[in-house]
């Protein structure tokens, strides 16, 4: 991707700055969009969040993230929701259209299980989410994170969650981390259609050496990154396209060099 146009950047990949300076730094570089996680919120008024991007002229494309609806009492999963709930009004007062969902899971349950509280936490968020005009968006993990991150771990799955809920307000976040290795996703992707909300960007190391915090700039791994964009597009999206690597390797380099090389990977290999 030669044009820079569709470019966001989320604040936990270049983790070690703050919203002040991740905003100037993204600003300077020629970065027009960025995911903002909530811990980056904290600390100042949400006005005042919201006229630090204005004023770098950043558009916020995401809210990261809420979710995690499973509780093993009835008093965990209203607390998740409240959560929820303040997300939805967090990302409305900063100006981003969608909540990034990590929809969650307890081991001591089982699948079955998670998937009926997530889909009925989802669903006791649509009216919130209708009245702030903020979208929940639902992204799928990889299965290595099913027991405790998240029971829902592909776009099928997806699908299925919001045929079920039969709701506008919910759509889909592609991460190619979780998904590029998905038999059915080409289908299931057209399937989404117009309910791709995100496609997040970023590779996989191989051999990874945390499950979490082990990613790679695009490039450095073994997925497809412009071809699963390709899929996305087949299917309808054209949106921001948002690099959300976790990595200590990363994270301990030269900040200012290190956003040099995701804008580069990102031309190269997107």
């Amino acid at each position: 991707m030669e044009n820079l146009d569709r470019l966001a950047i989320h604040t936990m990949t270049t983790k070690p700055w703050d919203l002040p300076t991740a905003c100037a730094k993204y600003s300077a570089a020629g970065v027009p969009g960025v995911g903002v996680w909530r811990q980056w919120l904290e600390g100042r008024e949400l006005a005042e969040s919201k006229k630090l991007l204005d004023d770098h002229g950043l558009t916020p494309v995401s809210l990261v993230r809420s979710g995690f609806y499973p509780g093993l009492t009835s008093e965990e999963r209203q607390t998740s929701l409240d959560d929820n709930f303040r997300a939805l009004d967090e990302a409305a007062a900063i100006g981003a259209p969608q909540v990034v969902l990590v929809c969650g899971a307890k081991p001591e349950l089982s699948l079955i299980e998670n998937r009926k509280q997530i889909t009925d936490g989802i669903a006791a968020c649509i009216d919130h989410a209708a009245k702030t005009g903020v979208k929940l968006s639902i992204e799928p993990l990889h299965p290595m994170y099913a027991d405790c991150r998240s029971a829902v771990n592909t776009v099928g799955q997806c699908n299925d969650m919001i045929d079920q809920l039969g709701a506008e307000h919910v759509g889909i976040a592609v991460d190619v981390y979780h998904v590029w290795w998905d038999p059915q996703l080409e289908a299931e992707l057209k399937r989404a259609g117009d309910r791709i909300l995100g496609f997040h960007v970023c590779d996989w190391m191989t051999p990874t050496a945390d499950m979490l915090n082990d990613r790679g700039l695009m490039g450095e791994g073994c997925i497809d990154n412009r071809g699963i964009r390709q899929m996305v597009e087949n299917a309808g999206f054209n949106g921001w396209i948002e690099v959300e690597v976790f990595s200590t390797r990363h994270w301990a380099r030269d900040m200012d060099e290190y956003l040099k090389d995701i804008i580069e990977a990102y031309r190269a290999e997107v």
